[in-house]
Formats: structure tokens, C-alpha cells, sequence
């Protein structure tokens, strides 16, 4: 097995710029380091990583390698890859099997080749390294203790596996976290998607009506986010509860084909299958700008665009320009994938600061309880949780008050 595969090993030092840059503006995965220095709670043990590789995630496998782990690190989407941070972390001697741009058949061999590496602990960002674990690498999950999730669509899939009794392993559900879905999937999610749309399109949304298809954490992210730029929002859902809160956080609900005619950017983050098809592209108006804020590349459908198309083009870096029979031209951003990351760098360092903290804090309370731990998705130890807020806390400068012995015995009464 190699040792790693990226595309180009010279590009190692501007990979290492970029860790640098975000490492100093990550101050609660640098105490959580420190701690792993000291500890050393990963001694012996193989870590297996499938997250988008970009600087964040890179000094992530810096903190847990520093706490004495073996870490193997592929991407999570072929389009989100860095090749000059991959070609760092290769450098300084880890397992990394990921390029810019991979083929179905490369990704595929790439997180095979990170699974080869027989870890104990993994941290999944979708599901693939969990799907290949249950199917084409079964034989390897007996040697896992057990996994973290990052995203809202990996939860999805354990859960399925854990109705059906089919789960093989422990997984921690990281994205269920607070101190996660709260600023990672609302502020990270709204940020990101917007500076990867606005870099790409070079477009402005002031005056503009986005329209929002899913109205979960990352949902209002975005409808947050696009308000704030100064669009006229509209939201389309299909959870009641959902809905009736985005009427009342002062947005215009409707159905997706009532918004199709009337919307300049669609932006799909609802974890969901063929959210835009067909019934939406026959109204949309000329120069409708698509993207995707989802996990995988499902959600805007992709064949229905093609097969009403007369003539496709690239007009701009990840812009793609479909042109339909009367004329009308529909713009998808970066194939469709993940916008924030395939077309942008993903979520701001101080917000991937607390996801990752959760995740080192998550994979050493793996190994910590691997022998209690049953084949079944976790929630994160609120203990965790805490830990995380009141690091984040302090490294604002922040102080709480604290409940005095009478408010807490009013608050809670003994027996």
C-alpha cells in the first residue's frame, strides 16, 4: 500500500501556509492540542478520517496526531480537496490518499486505501467510510471501536442502519451536537455558502430573491445570511413546523414550483434527493443561478438539467451554463456539489474551531470507553458539549455568572 497519494508533493509548503494561518485563528483546538501533547490518549492508535480536506481539517489530523494517533486522511467530496494541503500533511509522514477533482473510481480507491490501514477510530463526514465498512471492507469492522459523524446526511444513514440492526460499530452523532448544528450548520453553513456563491458568480444578491429549499439549521443559515445581503427571501419545506417558523422568522413560504418562476438563486440544503428537477427548470427564468449547500450532489438533479438542455458550456471557474430550448439559460455551480467547499473554502476557521474540538474530544472518549460503547449511534456526552462552549468562551474573554447554593437548590430541589 502506498504510503500516500496526492497529486503533487511540491506543493507541500503552501499547504503548510495555509495550516499555519488557520491554527492561529483555531484557539480551542490549540488547547485541546496541548492536552493531547500531554496525555498522549491516541498512543497506539489508528485513526481513519474521510472529511473534506482543506486547512481546518488538516490541523485537525495535526491535534489528533499530536496525541500520539496514526492518522490516515482522505476527502469526502472529490471537489473539496486542497492538493497543496494534502501534499502537506503527506510531507510530515501521515497516510493521505486524496486529489483535487478525483473520479468515482479514484475517491473510491482512495478511502479504500485509508480503510487498508486497519483503524480503530474513525471520523466520517457523510458516510463513506461507515458504507464501505458494511460492504466492500465488512471484514475490517471488527477492529473498529468505534466513530464520529459530522453531517446531518451521515446521521441519516447510521439511524437507518441502527433501525434496521444492522449498525456493525458505535458512532458518536457529532452534527447532533449543540455546540455543532447551533454555529457549524446555521452561522458556518450561512457564510460559507454565500462567499462561495458570491466569489464564483462575482454576482450581487442585494435586490435579488433567493429562494431556500430546506428549512433545517443550514436552511436558516442561508435564508439568515441571504436577508442580511439584502435579498427578498423565499423558503419552500415540507416539515409543517418548519414552515410555519420561516413564516414567522418574517420569509415568504411557498411550494417549490411557485417559487421556481420567480427566484434568481436557488440554494438546496435539505439532505434530500431531486429537491430541483424537471417541474422547476420548465419555469425558472433566464439566468437562475443553482447551487447546493447539501452533502451529496442528488438535490438538484442533474440528468433532468442535461436531457432539457440543447447546449452546455463552462462561462466561469465552476459556473456551468445550461441553455434550454427556448433559449433560457440556467446556471449550476460547481457541478452541483457542495458550493461552500467545491467552490469556496468552507466554513470560517473560528466556527470549525468548536466542530473539531468536538470531534478530537469525541474520538479520545471512543477509546476512553470503547469497551462500553454498543453497536448503536450516541449522542455527544453533554459533558463534551460544555467543555467545548466554556473553551470557546474563554478564549473570548467571556465570564458567566454562577448560580449561588440557594439558586441552585431553588432551581433544583432536592427530591
Amino acid at each position: 500500500m502506498p504510503k500516500y497519494i496526492v497529486r503533487d508533493i511540491r506543493l507541500a509548503p503552501d499547504g503548510s501556509t495555509k495550516i499555519d494561518w488557520v491554527r492561529a485563528h483555531m484557539p480551542v483546538l490549540n488547547v485541546i492540542r496541548r492536552e493531547f501533547e500531554r496525555e498522549q490518549p491516541f498512543a497506539g492508535v489508528r485513526i481513519a478520517l474521510s472529511i473534506h480536506l482543506e486547512a481546518k481539517t488538516a490541523y485537525l489530523a495535526k491535534v489528533l496526531r499530536a496525541g500520539g494517533a496514526q492518522v490516515a486522511i482522505s476527502g469526502s467530496n472529490p471537489l473539496s480537496t486542497q492538493d497543496d494541503v494534502a501534499a502537506a500533511l503527506a510531507e510530515e509522514g501521515m497516510n493521505v490518499y486524496a486529489w483535487y477533482n478525483a473520479t468515482e473510481e479514484e475517491y473510491k480507491e482512495h478511502l479504500l486505501h485509508v480503510l487498508d490501514t486497519r483503524p480503530h477510530v474513525i471520523i466520517d463526514d457523510g458516510g463513506d467510510l461507515v458504507h464501505l465498512l458494511h460492504t466492500e471492507r465488512r471484514e475490517l469492522a471488527a477492529s473498529v471501536w468505534g466513530g464520529c459523524e459530522e453531517t446531518t446526511t451521515g446521521v441519516l444513514r447510521l439511524r437507518a442502519k441502527e433501525r434496521a440492526g444492522s449498525l456493525l460499530f458505535p458512532m458518536l452523532a457529532v452534527n447532533d451536537a449543540l455546540m455543532k448544528y447551533l454555529f457549524d450548520n446555521r452561522y458556518g453553513t450561512g457564510e460559507s455558502v454565500w462567499a462561495g456563491i458570491m466569489r464564483t458568480t462575482n454576482l450581487v444578491v442585494a435586490g435579488k430573491t433567493v429562494v431556500v429549499f430546506g428549512y433545517g439549521w443550514c436552511g436558516k443559515g442561508v435564508a439568515r445570511r441571504a436577508d442580511g445581503l439584502g435579498a427578498r427571501v423565499v423558503v419552500c419545506e415540507v416539515d409543517p413546523v418548519r414552515a410555519v417558523e420561516a413564516h414567522m422568522d418574517g420569509y415568504q413560504v411557498m411550494t417549490g414550483e411557485q417559487a421556481a418562476g420567480i427566484g434568481d438563486f436557488f440554494v438546496t440544503v435539505t439532505g434530500c434527493r431531486d429537491v430541483i428537477n424537471e417541474r422547476h427548470y420548465r419555469l425558472m427564468k433566464d439566468g437562475a443561478v443553482l447551487a447546493n449547500a447539501g452533502h451529496f450532489d442528488v438535490e438538484i438533479n442533474k440528468h433532468d438539467l442535461k436531457r432539457l438542455s440543447v447546449s452546455r458550456r463552462i462561462v466561469r471557474k465552476n459556473i456551468e451554463e445550461y441553455t434550454l430550448s427556448d433559449g433560457r439559460r440556467l446556471y449550476l455551480l460547481a457541478e452541483g456539489r457542495l458550493v461552500n467547499l467545491a467552490a469556496g473554502d468552507g466554513h470560517p476557521a473560528e466556527i470549525m474551531d468548536m466542530s473539531f474540538a468536538l470531534q478530537a474530544l469525541c474520538a479520545r472518549y471512543i477509546c476512553q470507553q470503547k469497551e462500553r460503547l454498543e453497536r448503536r449511534v450516541y449522542p455527544v456526552p453533554q459533558e463534551i458539549d460544555r467543555r467545548v462552549a466554556e473553551l470557546k468562551l474563554e478564549s473570548l474573554g467571556i465570564a458567566l455568572d454562577r448560580l449561588t447554593k440557594a439558586q441552585e437548590e431553588y432551581i433544583f430541589p432536592a427530591g
